[in-house]
């Protein structure tokens, strides 16, 4: 497969195109940013951990029929993945209130939901990705009606996996962010699974194991990036 010009340079991957029009190669970054970009920093070896632990969740939902725009691992930092227009939205969950959620509805943070919530927010840097209803999403013509319930009941089911996937490795699943693409397939997961994506807690002491770290300036953030590779290499 060869690589060919970049296509795209985003706060955490690079995309380059391949001499095979319906395959990318994204190229996973060590940079860190936060808030909307407003805080920048480096995480040594996130783009390694990003790059792999990705791959190793997207083949288990593979296996678990959820289809994600992964074709191979081609180095520690590169992988070969589908063609794909990315749909303008990120796609929230949480499972336990945190972070903006907390502080936007008061709730403690910590505090079990009694039920997943899904939110959509508008993937544009310039209007610091707004949070977007169903309704609006569709009369703006980001996506339709139908696409929108596809990708709500994808996630939802995503989330189902993924709590029992970091469980096992004594993680809380705490929230998490994914991005859904168009392709020949239809639509389909795709971006990343990662401590950049996730909130994800320590069960048993709640120790945060993920980008938080960075965003709050708690330290040790290469260590927790490495604790959660670990883990879930030895589940």
């Amino acid at each position: 497969m060869k690589k060919l010009e970049m296509l795209y340079e985003g706060k955490a991957k690079k995309v380059y195109k391949t001499d095979n029009e319906d395959l990318y190669i994204v190229d996973y970054k060590d940079d860190a940013t936060a808030f909307n970009g407003a805080k920048k920093g480096t995480i040594s070896g996130k783009g390694v951990i990003n790059n792999k632990m990705t791959n190793l969740v997207f083949k288990y939902l593979n296996e678990n029929g959820i289809n994600t725009h992964l074709v191979e691992e081609l180095s520690e930092r590169e992988t070969l993945v589908k063609k794909v227009e990315i749909v303008p939205l990120e796609v929230i969950v949480r499972n336990i209130a945190a972070g903006s959620f907390s502080a936007k509805y008061g709730v403690p943070e910590g505090t079990e939901l009694k039920n997943p919530i899904v939110e959509f927010s508008y993937k544009n840097d310039a209007l610091n990705d707004p949070m977007i209803n169903n309704s609006q999403i569709e009369a703006i013509g980001i996506a339709t009606a139908e696409e929108i319930e596809e990708i709500t009941e994808s996630v939802k089911k995503v989330n189902e996996l993924l709590q029992k996937f970091f469980l096992e490795c004594n993680i809380i699943l705490v929230d998490f962010k994914v991005e859904y693409g168009r392709c020949k397939e239809g639509i389909i997961l795709a971006d990343e699974i990662s401590p950049d994506t996730c909130r994800l807690w320590d069960k048993d002491t709640r120790e945060k194991l993920d980008k938080d770290r960075f965003r709050r300036d708690l330290g040790g953030v290469e260590d927790a990036y490495n604790e959660v590779w670990r883990r879930i290499t030895s589940r």
